[in-house]
């Protein structure tokens, strides 16, 4: 496909109005890019109408003047660019709609993490499953909270496509003074290394909140990217994507600081609160949950070794305690660190 140059008069259409979604909507519609917003809560759509603010997700930040919220996804139909930014196990679903309601889709992207829940696919993969080759497709991800993007705070990410110049496209849409993006066209190593990382961030949440300090942390995050990097080399990624903001990058930020929803639902699990009261405090989806259960099986079919995974599927599924979690990793044979 011929990709069309970057244009912030073309309309950009964003499936899901929670808290990341409206932080990109506001990013691209302070740009300048005439931004329609999706979300099926009408309530929530009617109130962000109305006082120009999402007060559930992003409370106290304006929406810019371009930025247009609406419950009918058909209002997206004249969108250059559509962007799905909704949890993972609604991702299938809430693609088909998009295929069904918006047929002249021709450029999609997403900002979801995570793994299809029934069978563990790729977020690409299931794109391709629905649309074929008749799109050009990009994800985009690294270490970004949707408050501080929503603030105009300085961030960094990365927009992978097989399209050079459709990451290129989007890339420039994104880009302001306080906001930059950098290109890719590894797509697997960017989607494994923003799904796994949210496992890894329960398991720092849990070595925090049985306080075994800092050193276990630094231990616990360097231990987790050889994991990431296993995973994703065996899928086909390429290692030095890892070296970067969807790898390390998104790994430290979602792994020391507590507006990581991962993280916070670790803290809550090492103090013995139960999965329900965890994910009600916070308010939203988990993604790491349901994530650690792919990664674990994922990890099985393909022989990976990845034990601080192994022990948060245990800890999440079989009820594993989480002390004893940790000693079944301090316990393993040595082995040399780069193995």
């Amino acid at each position: 496909m011929t990709d069309a140059p970057c244009d912030r008069n073309s309309s950009i259409g964003i499936v899901g109005a929670g808290s990341w979604g409206t932080a990109l909507a506001i990013l691209l519609a302070t740009n300048g890019t005439p931004t329609h917003l999706w979300g099926n809560n009408t309530e929530d759509i009617e109130t962000m109408q109305l006082q120009r603010c999402n007060q559930r997700y992003l409370p106290g930040i304006t929406l810019p003047d371009k930025l247009q919220p609406t419950t009918a996804l058909t209002d997206l139909a004249g969108c250059g660019i559509i962007l799905l930014a909704v949890p993972s196990h609604a991702f299938h679903q809430v693609l088909a709609e998009v295929r069904q309601c918006l047929p002249g889709t021709r450029y999609l992207a997403w900002a979801t993490k995570g793994f299809e829940e029934q069978t563990s696919r790729l977020l690409h993969q299931v794109v391709e499953q629905l649309f074929g080759d008749t799109i050009d497709y990009a994800v985009l991800s690294g270490p970004t909270f949707a408050q501080e993007v929503a603030q105009g705070l300085p961030t960094a990410m990365t927009v992978a496509s097989r399209s050079h110049d459709f990451a290129v496209r989007l890339a420039k849409l994104l880009h302001n003074t306080n906001f930059r993006a950098y290109t890719s066209t590894d797509v697997i190593g960017v989607e494994i290394g923003g799904a796994v990382k949210n496992v890894l961030a329960i398991a720092a949440g849990i070595s925090d909140g049985l306080e075994f300090g800092a050193n276990a942390r630094a231990a616990l995050i360097t231990r987790g990217l050889a994991e990431i990097i296993r995973l994703g080399t065996r899928m086909g990624a390429e290692k030095e994507t890892f070296m970067g903001l969807a790898g390390l990058g998104d790994l430290v930020l979602t792994c020391t600081d507590n507006l990581s929803r991962n993280r916070r639902f670790g803290l809550a699990i090492a103090q013995n609160k139960s999965h329900a009261q965890a994910q009600t405090e916070i308010g939203q989806v988990v993604e790491g949950i349901k994530t650690a259960k792919s990664v674990y099986q994922m990890s099985v079919t393909l022989s990976v070794d990845m034990p601080i995974t192994e022990q948060v599927y245990k800890i999440l599924y079989d009820g594993k305690d989480p002390k004893t979690a940790v000693q079944s990793l301090f316990r393993r044979n040595i082995k040399d660190e780069t193995a």
